[in-house]
């Protein structure tokens, strides 16, 4: 391991002078072996073209060659790999998929059924290709043909899967009958545990965390609580204004739309709600003193004290929704910040003395990064009001590019006539990255996951934790360093047992400014690494493009945020 840095230098310089990679780097399959960088690179070029030719098994053994190469040493090199494996690994679940769609087809009860048990992985794949992406930096784009073929491929499949589901749509209505609905989570969730005296309940509201997500949120809780995840139909239109009015107390039976100038507004009876202050006031009128809400991030920090006497605490977050918005091409890998999010403030939950956790979400979500230019859907004929680019309200009659339902039938009461939508994943707008909105899987079919909080927390390791970089160098040259971490002991309760460690880089005000890049050693929905005592790995640490200076380098728990270890580093992008 300490040897890696001092040979990918030498072999670099030894390239270089000799020009190694002007001479043979056109010679295609080079060998199992990788001894110069740009052997490396021509086994890249090579997985291209049998990306082309479609021979993935082929693809596959030269990606698990790759995992022993010296030069996976290098950040850069990490993320390329990383790249073909997430193309290699949708394109794949898609093929796997398409063959299993036909027999799913046939009603939307098997249909929401095969979606939730494993066409949701799908969209896990996709939403890791898609970070991958993200991580590679480097100017070049080489694999970009590779990217294209895993997105038309993962577009296709869901044009298909969203053809089916909106035909059952306007047959079969929504929610689905025997399902459960959004709008009655607090109804059957929530408001039975308040009815014990004492019962103290945290009720967090994560707008758009779609269900894939939330299984993967299920994954990180269930080592340490008593977690069961739920899906349910979201409330159309899939927007925040509604879904989050649809997780309100009544609103099963007293939501309504209602016409409000050229758009709606939600309302639960005669109480109009247009901000997040008005939805929590609701609560507040009916549990007085026993009630308190904060935004989730508030809550992790430990800064804010909750007292004793509340028994409903509502923690509120749209990081995921405001950050997709904004930049969907540049903030994926952020997601599993919210969820580690999520898992510390499960923890500081029952540290505090509640009792259980009810976790929702308003909307799901689409990536949309396979759209091209002409992927727009045109209106049909009619009086709407366009809902988020995805959805229609008002009285018109459907076409080959549209579906149309009476508003009732898919849920909606009110002022609305009807309720319409595209018969395809198209937005009504072009350039749409990311959307939610609409009538899609992706945007109705949404987690609930309960926690019922263990009484005594899970003991913490105590773990003897190492880092490292480049044989003892302080600076990084690269906005993707590669460490060595390495757990050297750790206490008998987790002797012969993982030990799960977050890696973040911290600047001098604590804010987190790089972090472990998904793939290899680095769990992609969780951003942590695993390592058995006396066992070690090389992680990329994937650096926010925007800083530079000193930070410090921290193994930390992923639950208690405990620190295992710091190594201070600076920046030095210059060299």
């Amino acid at each position: 391991m300490r040897s890696k840095p001092v040979y990918i230098d030498r072999a670099e310089r030894i390239e270089d002078e000799l020009e190694l990679a002007h001479h043979f780097g056109n010679m295609g399959d080079v060998g199992a072996r990788d001894t110069f960088a740009f052997e490396q690179q021509a086994s890249l070029a090579r997985c291209v073209q049998l990306f082309a030719d479609e021979k993935f098994d082929t693809i596959r053994d030269v990606v698990e060659r790759q995992r022993g190469s010296v030069w996976i040493g290098k950040g850069e090199s990490q993320a390329q790999w990383g790249l073909v494996e997430a193309a290699l690994g949708l394109v794949e679940c898609c093929d796997d998929a398409d063959r299993q769609l036909t027999d799913h087809a046939r009603r939307l009860e098997t249909l929401l059924d095969y979606y939730i048990a494993s066409l949701c992985d799908v969209d896990r794949r996709q939403r890791e290709l898609e970070q991958a992406i993200g991580d590679y930096i480097s100017p070049d784009e080489p694999l970009a043909e590779m990217i294209s073929l895993g997105r038309r491929r993962y577009g296709s499949l869901m044009e298909k899967v969203e053809t089916i589901f909106t035909r059952h749509l306007e047959v079969s209505g929504w929610p689905a009958a025997g399902r459960l609905a959004n709008a009655d989570v607090f109804d059957r969730f929530v408001q039975p545990l308040l009815q014990e005296s004492g019962r103290r309940v945290a009720y967090i509201l994560v707008d758009a965390l779609r269900y894939e997500l939330g299984v993967a949120l299920r994954a990180q809780l269930v080592d340490t609580e008593q977690v069961e995840l739920m899906s349910a139909c979201a409330q159309l239109p899939s927007v925040t204004p509604i879904g989050m009015a649809s997780l309100l107390p009544g609103a099963g039976q007293a939501l309504r739309l209602l016409k409000e100038g050229q758009g709606f507004v939600a309302a639960l009876g005669e109480t109009r709600l247009v901000q997040v202050g008005q939805r929590m006031e609701v609560l507040r009128t009916r549990f007085g003193d026993r009630f308190a809400d904060l935004p989730l991030s508030r809550f992790v920090t430990g800064k804010e004290k909750v007292a004793s006497t509340v028994e409903l605490l509502v923690l509120r977050s749209n990081e995921i929704d405001n950050q997709l918005e904004s930049n969907p091409e540049g903030t994926l890998g952020l997601i599993h910040q919210m969820l580690k999010s999520i898992r510390v403030a499960v923890d500081r939950l029952r540290r505090s003395g509640f009792n259980d956790v009810v976790i929702a979400t308003d909307h799901g979500f689409f990536l949309n990064a396979h759209a091209e230019a002409g992927d727009v859907c045109s209106k049909p004929p009619g009086n709407w009001i366009t809902v988020h680019d995805r959805s229609l309200l008002g009285d018109g009659a459907g076409d080959s590019h549209n579906f149309t339902v009476a508003a009732e039938k898919v849920g909606i009461r009110g002022d609305f006539a009807q309720f319409a939508g595209p018969r395809t994943m198209a937005p009504y707008r072009r350039g749409v990255l990311y959307f939610h909105g609409g009538a899609s899987l992706q945007e109705v079919i949404v987690p609930v996951l309960t926690v019922r909080l263990r009484k005594s927390a899970p003991p913490v390791a105590k773990a003897s934790v190492t880092l490292s970089y480049k044989n003892g160098a302080k600076r990084i040259t690269t906005r993707l360093p590669v460490v060595d971490l390495a757990v050297e002991t750790a206490d008998m309760l987790t002797l012969g047992e993982d030990i799960e460690i977050l890696l973040e880089a911290h600047d001098k005000k604590g804010a987190v400014v790089g972090e472990a890049k998904p793939g290899g050693p680095v769990n992609a929905a969780t951003g942590t690494i695993a390592l058995k005592p006396g066992h070690r790995a090389q992680v990329t640490v994937r650096m926010d493009p925007d800083f530079e200076g000193k930070f410090a380098l921290k193994a930390l728990n992923p639950i208690t945020l405990a620190v295992y270890s710091t190594l201070e580093l600076e920046t030095d992008y210059a060299v």
